[in-house]
């Protein structure tokens, strides 16, 4: 996609002005102070986006001024669902593929505000306070320029969509520019907030009740035989293939995507992130069957993707073995919260984490087909059934 120049947006309120880039190289210099709090924000974690994007997806970086300083930094990311191999491969029916078939043809060029490819509230960080009308006029003026943009491009933006605000933010940007957008709640975002007098594994265990401390027995003496080794740099390139075959099978057998990653993706983050990104290998008999990835963000674990052999999943309850790490891993190294994402709540619950309801806005370029917006979407969301598990004493 060639290069191009946006156009500054004024606002009267405040004199705040808003400029959009296309390259990480284009930014301020002083962007990672202002997205001190977020790296998903930051350009170590935007610079891996610029290099190993899913080959559907194009990121911009909107940078917000007060009297020519910078204040605030965004994210939006546009994808071409055309581009898409598969939009997931373990649901078949017919629902489904009608599901499909409506995204394909009326959704297929959707602009989101924020970050699709995480769960939680990524999408803005801001050195200063700033009321939440400016916020939503902002949010909303920044997507109806790129949208222009991509028009001048002879492309035409059918879906935008304004990701992941917990509900007390969610509430007052529905009082000014996104008013008139729908709100939808899809799963919710499963986090762990760990409990200050854990210190150790020892801890956390023993603070199961019995039923939920002979699971984690039962899991770890099915985990016997394999071995879990953080990996450098130099060990992600090696297994490269492979990582990418573990976490593509996971991927395509999700019920719904939007994107597939790079399969320089994991090296390029370890590059860029270096000690804020481990990823740890799961090998059974010298052979790599299995690894999970974290980020490290200030006193928050964000757990990242995954990927496992499915025989070896089934066998050896590699996925919950997962968990169980990621969750000891947090409580060790003193982080106050794992965030756990959308997928597979029931079982999170089962380890300690609680749902947490997360709001998104949505519109549709086609005046018609955004007048029955909010009907389309819940017959399109897929239902998830699933019950809450209580683990603790």
């Amino acid at each position: 996609m060639h290069r191009s120049t946006f156009v500054e947006r004024f606002f009267i309120m405040k004199g705040h002005i808003f400029k959009i880039y296309n390259h990480i190289k284009e930014l301020p210099n002083n962007w990672d102070n202002v997205a001190i709090s977020n790296i998903f924000l930051q350009t170590q974690y935007l610079e891996v986006l610029e290099k190993s994007a899913p080959t559907n997806m194009q990121c911009f970086y909107i940078g917000i001024f007060e009297n020519q300083e910078l204040i605030g930094v965004s994210l939006a990311q546009y994808l071409d669902l055309n581009k898409l191999e598969s939009f997931g491969e373990r649901d078949k029916c017919f629902k489904t593929l009608i599901r499909n078939f409506i995204f394909k043809n009326f959704a297929s060029h959707t602009l989101f505000i924020g970050n699709n490819m995480i769960t939680g509230q990524n999408g803005y960080a801001f050195s200063k306070e700033i009321d939440f009308e400016h916020i939503s006029e902002i949010l909303m003026e920044s997507a109806k320029e790129i949208t222009t943009y991509f028009k001048n491009k002879k492309i035409k933006i059918h879906l935008v969509s304004f990701k992941d605000f917990y509900n007390n933010c969610a509430v007052e940007l529905k009082k000014y520019s996104l008013f008139n957008t729908y709100e939808f709640n899809t799963q919710p975002n499963m986090i762990f907030y760990l409990d200050k007098k854990w210190k150790t594994t020892e801890d956390y265990v023993n603070s199961f009740s019995k039923k939920y401390r002979d699971q984690y027995k039962r899991a770890h003496k099915k985990f016997d035989g394999i071995q879990v080794k953080e990996l450098t740099l130099e060990e992600v390139v090696l297994h490269e293939d492979t990582l990418y075959d573990l976490y593509h099978y996971v991927a395509k057998n999700a019920p719904f995507n939007t994107f597939f990653l790079a399969k320089n993706h994991f090296s390029t983050l370890k590059k860029q992130c270096q000690s804020n990104f481990l990823l740890f290998g799961y090998f059974l008999n010298d052979k790599l069957v299995g690894f999970h990835t974290i980020l490290l963000n200030g006193n928050v674990l964000e757990t990242y993707f995954l990927g496992y052999d499915s025989q070896v999943q089934k066998e050896n309850m590699l996925y919950l073995n997962m968990l169980y790490n990621m969750t000891e891993y947090g409580i060790e190294n003193g982080f106050e919260k794992i965030i756990f994402g959308r997928t597979a709540l029931e079982i999170k619950s089962s380890i300690g984490a609680t749902p947490v309801n997360m709001s998104g806005f949505i519109y549709h370029n086609n005046k018609l087909i955004n007048k029955y917006i909010d009907y389309i979407f819940k017959k399109l969301e897929p239902e998830v059934e699933w019950q809450m598990r209580h683990p603790f004493k």
